[in-house]
């Protein structure tokens, strides 16, 4: 057998496999003898066959197929003991004059290489670092939240600008027959609210649905009607109120504080409005560092810069998957992609040249913590080691859990490394001017 190599350039090559006969004509034989073996023919004795029959019968599959095995365990031997890195898989080159019962047979390979490039991450260019702080107005909000989630209700004769309000919205037309409760002060505008203050039980009103609530998503959450139709919904639909009510807020006292947090954490208003920063700052810190890696990513997409073998991954997807696409969709298909795989080399080059790995051992540890926090909120906030072992393992053999997993881990290194080796621009701004600036 014969291997040999020929760049036609930087990102494309071609391998071509000489086969011949001392390659594959031994094992060939040994085949054919087990045929033998077991063959059952009416007229002879088992394992009397004669040879020529066997070899007439079953002689040119069998070759086909140690062939077709000594070509692919070759195919990828070479390229592994050659260090070459590819993309996809080697495409078999079609001949046309190809002759099963030839002497000797040629294979050709086309690869799609990995192209050799730098990754900068000094770019004068800077990526924007997020830092989310959780405002006066914010913590006053939520001090009020949670005033009312703790407060006594309390039954009204008649519908107050401080009211609750629960009753059933219908609209035939749309088959909309659905109970919901809301405060007046979510109605959009005095126009809303003039309709409904006043109101007592058993009084049906009508409405608008077009600018009925200051928040489009509280309307979708009483009608149930789907997220993308909510926005444009026009409709006039029955409100029948059943039941009014209006929440005393509780006082911010110790029985409210213990309640909130049984270790006597917290004593004072002040206390509790530093509690809920520092928790909400958190949360805040997590969305940013998501927020900051997605810019990464597409910083550093933008800004390195290299060639792909385009037509070879084209060729490739027209046929890699169940179904083949013809070259229109295999190129629409690449275009689709080509950014997602410029990431992954980046990615992959970043971690290669900076010696960022993942062993087991680190997957086992963040599953555990994972498994952890879950366990936390269902009230188990001391779990046994080896429960939590035998928890990790049973997610780790799942393929797709454990994938997830050690995607999540590898972008925590990720963003690690990057925040170490990356100097950013800082802006510090409100939860609310962040979702506006970074998701317009």
């Amino acid at each position: 057998m014969n291997i040999t190599r020929e760049n036609k350039d930087a990102l494309n090559a071609v391998v071509k496999i000489d086969i011949v006969a001392d390659d594959y004509q031994a094992k060939v034989d040994q085949l054919l003898t087990d045929y033998r073996k077991k063959a059952d023919v009416p007229g002879f004795r088992k394992g009397h066959v004669p040879m020529g029959m066997i070899k007439k019968q079953y002689g040119k599959s069998i070759m086909i197929d140690e062939v077709n095995k000594l070509l692919q365990e070759s195919l990828n031997k070479f390229i592994t003991e050659e260090k070459i890195d590819i993309l996809g898989n080697p495409l078999p080159r079609v001949q046309d004059d190809f002759n099963w019962d030839a002497d000797k047979f040629s294979f050709e390979f086309e690869l799609g290489l990995v192209p050799e490039f730098d990754v900068d991450l000094k770019s004068k260019k800077k990526v924007t670092e997020y830092k989310i702080i959780a405002t006066k107005e914010l913590l006053e909000e939520e001090v009020k939240n949670i005033q009312t989630r703790y407060g006594k209700m309390s039954p009204l004769e008649e519908v107050t600008k401080e009211a609750n309000v629960t009753g059933t919205f219908v609209n035939e037309e749309k088959e909309i027959n659905k109970k919901g409760t809301f405060l007046v002060s979510d109605l959009e505008g005095k126009k809303n609210e003039k309709k409904v203050v006043g109101a007592k039980v058993g009084d049906v009103i009508e409405l608008e649905t077009k600018k009925l609530f200051k928040d489009d998503h509280k309307l979708q959450a009483i009608l149930g009607v789907a997220h993308e139709e909510i926005h444009d919904l026009d409709i006039k639909v029955t409100l029948t109120v059943e039941d009014i009510t209006k929440t005393e807020p509780a006082d911010l006292d110790q029985e409210l504080f213990d309640k909130l947090f049984p270790d006597g954490s917290v004593k004072t208003a002040s206390e509790l409005k530093d509690k809920i920063k520092e928790d909400a700052e958190k949360q805040f810190a997590q969305q940013g560092d998501q927020q900051l890696l997605n810019a990464v990513t597409e910083h550093l997409v933008e800004n390195t810069k290299f060639d792909l073998p385009a037509e070879f991954l084209q060729k490739w997807l027209a046929t890699a998957g169940e179904k083949p696409l013809s070259p229109e969709e295999a190129k629409a298909e690449f275009e689709k992609s080509e950014k997602g795989l410029r990431y992954q080399l980046i990615e992959g080059k970043v971690m290669k040249d900076n010696d960022i790995k993942l062993d087991y051992a680190e997957l086992v540890d963040y599953a555990k913590g994972f498994i952890r926090t879950q366990m936390a909120q269902f009230g188990n906030m001391n779990p046994e080691e080896k429960e939590l072992d035998d928890i990790a393992g049973r997610i780790l053999q799942n393929q797709e859990e454990a994938q997830k997993l050690q995607s999540q881990l590898i972008s925590q290194k990720l963003l690690a490394f990057y925040k170490e080796n990356m100097s950013f621009k800082s802006k510090e701004l409100s939860y609310e001017d962040f979702i506006k600036e970074v998701y317009k």
